[in-house]
């Protein structure tokens, strides 16, 4: 009985007592033109050495329409394409999802997911990009510092095709 009860206070210790969780409010502005279609966004982690570290989330078109399939416009995520995209193999249960409409969304990620799981200690950047067929391109990036010893918070102000987007570490 005393046996059992050190093996289980052991195993509890080893766990971390509490998880951190990483937010990313990303608002899509609403733009007025006569041509609109939704943003591709992807949010991505580089390392120190800017090098893409994890894929958090990654918005297109996934149905196929006359105009072909939303996988086709990936490359136009320029930054992510390069450094992540093209060795992705889409979709990705968790990570890929629908195109967003215009407003407030956001991407929670619990520090035990596997996305965050392989980040080592370490300083990084939080990369947001958006692309739009027949509009711009935008790329906004809020350093951070993993895993987080105390709360931390970062935010960018895009200009066209992204609005604010913040970031919020709870250790």
């Amino acid at each position: 009985m005393r046996m059992t009860l050190t093996i289980a206070l052991g195993g509890l210790l080893a766990m971390p007592l509490h998880a951190a969780e990483l937010t990313v409010d990303i608002e899509i502005p609403q733009i007025r033109v006569a041509e609109y279609h939704r943003p591709y966004v992807a949010v991505f982690v580089e390392g120190a050495d800017g090098k893409a570290a994890a894929t958090l989330a990654a918005w297109y078109m996934m149905k196929d329409t006359d105009e072909g399939h939303g996988t086709k416009w990936l490359p136009d995520l320029r930054q992510w394409w390069r450094k992540a995209g093209r060795t992705l193999d889409v979709p990705v249960d968790g990570v890929t999802g629908p195109t967003r409409p215009a407003g407030r969304h956001a991407v929670k990620i619990d520090s035990r997911d596997p996305r965050l799981a392989v980040l080592k200690p370490g300083r990084y950047t939080l990369v947001v990009e958006a692309a739009r067929e027949v509009g711009g391109r935008e790329l906004l990036k809020i350093p951070f510092q993993w895993p987080a010893t105390s709360a931390q918070s970062g935010k960018a102000q895009g200009t066209s095709e992204l609005g604010a987007v913040a970031l919020a570490i709870k250790p």
